[in-house]
Order: structure tokens, then C-alpha cells, then sequence
């Protein structure tokens, strides 16, 4: 069933409330095709958004990263992932952040989906990249410390899910759509 798309609000007001190094708060007046008016409040990146590479290593060992996460205060469980620098495409920045964090490359990359974690309040896109044909090389990254490489067997995947450690919705998203691609490319 298909609903008609209701008309964008027209914004009546933009104010920079806040700015950070990495993003700015903005308060917006809208007006709704009902009349209704609101502001609302919103996380803008400055930058040109995100990638996640799902390493596949021999065609089934996935390559993960535990790091420090300031947000949660503890260390995390996901997969590879970093901001997309300016005038680098999705492709050359998944194969920089690979070969940064996990100390390979990848001869082959495909982009799976382009995900928002909370579009209600910020503006920021994480594209998934599944990174295949992968060589040992290693870049030098922006990390304060090493990071720690734990490869998981693609057999295994439903532990990963379990691990207590493994809570970052674009990681979850990101096996689904590994099953999913996997699923869809079986000879």
C-alpha cells in the first residue's frame, strides 16, 4: 500500500546555537503544509559523511576492530570504520580507513547501502562497504592507540550478535546486509 508524500516543511529560521571541530547545532523553524509550527534542533556534520567496511578475508573471516568508544566509555566490538575526507570518493576512503585500521587493502569494493543512524536529528550518512580480494598493506592512521584486530569466522556470525561488546547499530545493520548480499550472489 502506498501513501501520497506529504510536502516538506518550509524552513522559517536557522540559527548556529553550537560548533564543535567535527559538527554544528542548529535550531530550525519549520512550518508544516497544516500550519502547525515547530523548531527543532539538529546535529550537522561538517564533513561529507562516513564509511564501514565489512573485511572479508579468504571468503569467510570478517575482519573487526575493538576500540575505545568516548560515547559508551568502554571498548567496542564493529567493524572498520572513519570519516570520508574531502574530495575522496566512498571507494578510496574505505580502502584508506582498511588499510589504517586492519593493515590491508582491497582489490575489490562494494558499496551495500548508505545508512543514517538518527536522520530525525542529525544529517550524517555512513556508507557500507564490503571490501573483498584483500593484501596486506598498512597505512599510518589518526588512532591514539593501536587497535586491536579480531577476525571472526562467517560461520560464527550468530555469536557476534550475542557479544555484549557488539552493540553499534551500524554494525548490526551491516551483517544484515552481508547476509543479504551473500544470499543474493550463492552460485
Amino acid at each position: 500500500m502506498q501513501t501520497q508524500t506529504p510536502m516538506k516543511p518550509e524552513i522559517t529560521s536557522r540559527q548556529i546555537i553550537a560548533r564543535t571541530r567535527k559538527f554544528l547545532i542548529e535550531r530550525v523553524g519549520l512550518r508544516f503544509d497544516n500550519g502547525a509550527e515547530v523548531e527543532y534542533e539538529r546535529l550537522r556534520s561538517r564533513g561529507v559523511g562516513a564509511v564501514m567496511i565489512i573485511p572479508l578475508l579468504q571468503g569467510d573471516t570478517l575482519l573487526l576492530v575493538r576500540e575505545y568508544a568516548a560515547g559508551l566509555d568502554r571498548y567496542e566490538l564493529a567493524f572498520p570504520k572513519g570519516l570520508i575526507d574531502a574530495e575522496e570518493s566512498i571507494e578510496a576512503a574505505a580502502d584508506r580507513e582498511l588499510k589504517e585500521e586492519v593493515g590491508f587493502g582491497s582489490r575489490r569494493l562494494t558499496t551495500l547501502r548508505t545508512v543514517s543512524v538518527a536522520p530525525g536529528y542529525a544529517n550524517f550518512e555512513t556508507h557500507i562497504v564490503l571490501a573483498e580480494d584483500l593484501y596486506p598493506q598498512r597505512l599510518v592512521g589518526d588512532e591514539p592507540e593501536p587497535i586491536e584486530v579480531v577476525p571472526w569466522k562467517l560461520a560464527d556470525i550468530a555469536s557476534l550478535l550475542r557479544q555484549e561488546d557488539f552493540v553499534e547499530a551500524r554494525s548490526i545493520a551491516a551483517v544484515y546486509l552481508l547476509n543479504r548480499h551473500l544470499e543474493a550472489n550463492r552460485d
